[in-house]
């Protein structure tokens, strides 16, 4: 099945069953997505902010059944799959307890007074106001609103008249990657399981946990995937992107036992057929994810100092400018 249309807003998928698209899917424009039957209503997922959560409640009140959110479910603890959680009012919060643990972390203002303080935080500030700071409005974030009831591995949700099965399919993206499968409808919720023609980024891993998650989903043969980022398609988009996966170990591999840097290799791989992928600065934090699982003795990069690598790779790689891109 070819994408759906790329476009802002509610998409039907039939039977009770709706996506939240947003365009253009890159840092911070998430998907998220609706489960309605018989006067009940599971959210999956809220937006990076409370106005975009806001307007994606509003968006979902004009269809029938979804005028109020009984049950909201956290696929990750990325900010912008639930940092518009306390919009959600009177709804029960389900997620995973590794997840919410991952969540309580973050510090909301910090992000809140991004666009003040960027400066202070060099290079990572530099990188996270402008794929960030400048785009979203991180008012009213005040405090997290984490999920209430928590789980391990898998749990069963009734909604309605429909199953919809909650697996835990992490770590790989995240510490705690949940998908939320509606086996009589063949549609799943994959949270950032799945970039549908975006670069991933591997912050917890090991890659091949990710790998091993995809084919999961493969084999459950949707006929219908919302994606965490990007437009609404089938399963050939969770295969693309396993693909892309067994590209980069396939090619950092050699390059690995080269010798070569892990910042010089994320430069020299061809990207070929995924080069018109957006946010291909991610793929010196995959790089560098597979170099530090085959030589745990590699020094640490931190977060910040990834940031800063991938604002390097920005600057270098725009027009073309590294190996990889012709």
């Amino acid at each position: 099945m070819r994408n759906w249309e790329f476009r802002q807003g509610v998409h039907d998928i039939g039977n009770g069953l709706y996506g939240y698209v947003q365009p253009d899917g890159t840092w911070g424009w998430s998907n998220a997505g609706l489960v309605t039957s018989r006067g009940q209503t599971l959210l999956i997922d809220t937006l990076m902010s409370v106005p975009l959560t806001r307007a994606m409640l509003d968006d979902f009140a004009r269809v029938e059944g979804g005028e109020k959110v009984d049950l909201l479910v956290n696929t990750h603890a990325n900010p912008d799959h639930f940092f518009g959680n306390g919009v959600v009012e009177g709804a029960e919060i389900i997620g995973t307890r590794a997840m919410r643990a991952e969540m309580a972390h973050f510090d909301p203002r910090a992000l809140a007074t991004l666009s003040a303080t960027w400066q202070e935080w060099g290079e990572a500030g530099e990188f996270l106001f402008e794929t960030m700071g400048r785009q979203f409005d991180f008012s009213g974030v005040d405090e997290l609103t984490l999920p209430t009831r928590t789980f391990d591995d898998r749990l069963l949700l009734t909604v309605g008249d429909k199953r919809v099965e909650l697996v835990d399919l992490g770590p790989a993206h995240t510490l705690s990657d949940t998908i939320a499968w509606v086996p009589d409808d063949k549609v799943v919720f994959t949270g950032d399981l799945l970039f549908n023609e975006g670069h991933p980024v591997l912050w917890a891993g090991p890659m091949s946990r990710w790998i091993a998650a995809c084919r999961f989903i493969e084999e459950l043969a949707p006929e219908v995937v919302v994606p965490g980022h990007g437009p609404i398609c089938g399963v050939e988009g969770v295969v693309r992107m396993r693909e892309y996966f067994e590209h980069l170990v396939a090619q950092a591999r050699g390059r690995f036992e080269a010798g070569m840097p892990w910042q010089e290799a994320a430069r020299d791989i061809p990207l070929k057929e995924y080069a018109h992928w957006t946010d291909p600065e991610r793929i010196v934090v995959n790089v560098y994810s597979l170099y530090k699982e085959w030589n745990p003795d590699l020094a640490t990069a931190t977060p910040p100092a990834l940031f800063a690598e991938m604002l390097h790779y920005r600057k270098e790689c725009a027009g073309g400018g590294c190996n990889h891109v012709h």
